[in-house]
């Protein structure tokens, strides 16, 4: 399948930033707007598993930001939220579903959203992706730790964590402990534990030379990206027109 890619430009402060849409013949109502980790401007990392999502059906929004800046990152996150969440209403007519989804860094920004929409006027998204996130660090959109956040939420959405059982940047017991408090809070929580690493979820590998993450060339880890779309474009039911 054909996936396209377009890049453009979201407004941020008094500057804009890059974001990039996938899209392949076959999108529906869901769009998933994906977060890369810390690393400044990385979109580029979550090309293999944007991909893999917007070949389910999807249109995938990754856009870059910085957490870098003086605040974490927060006004790039919510900005790009922004941008989403009208994307979404333009290309729709007010009826397509937005899912949040991040990796690393990125997973705990999305969470945090889900976890105090009264941050972001209210707003919900129809569901929330964590991927190989740390939830006892303070969230980048809202500055307050996820796990500490959980008891105080006043209503739910649908929750899906990915967390690899060999990840040493970030150990499986942080999705582990999130996962157990929704529950126990009576949110609709679901965790994946594949056997890899914080890279191989996307369906990357790490390369130390580049320092950076880059598509995996061995099927088996591109095959666990795969998982992780799949786990992300079931996060809303895809849903038939008669």
């Amino acid at each position: 399948m054909r996936i396209t890619t377009r890049t453009v430009r979201y407004a941020t402060g008094n500057d804009s930033k890059l974001l990039d849409v996938y899209t392949s013949g076959q999108q529906d109502d869901r769009h998933v707007l994906l977060w890369h980790g810390m690393g400044p401007d990385e979109r580029d990392v979550m090309a293999p598993l944007a991909e893999a999502i917007s070949a389910l059906g999807p249109t995938v929004l990754v856009p870059d930001w910085r957490s870098d800046q003086p605040d974490g990152g927060r006004e790039h996150l919510t900005d790009a939220l922004g941008f989403g969440r009208d994307y979404v209403r333009d290309a729709t007519h007010g009826s397509g579903r937005l899912i949040l989804a991040g990796w690393s860094a990125g997973a705990g920004a999305a969470l945090g959203v889900a976890l105090q929409p009264q941050l972001f006027d209210g707003w919900r998204p129809a569901a929330v992706v964590g991927i190989a996130g740390g939830y006892r660090r303070p969230a980048r959109t809202t500055d307050t730790v996820p796990l500490r956040a959980v008891d105080r939420a006043v209503a739910s959405v649908p929750v899906r964590l990915v967390h690899g059982i060999t990840d040493t940047v970030v150990p499986v017991e942080s999705s582990r402990e999130l996962h157990e408090a929704l529950l126990a809070h009576g949110w609709n929580s679901e965790l994946s534990e594949p056997a890899t690493d914080h890279a191989g979820v996307l369906g990357c590998a790490h390369e130390p030379t580049a320092q950076r993450c880059l598509p995996a060339t061995d099927p088996s880890v591109t095959e666990l990206g795969r998982e992780t779309a799949r786990a992300i474009a079931s996060a809303v039911p895809l849903l038939t027109h008669e």
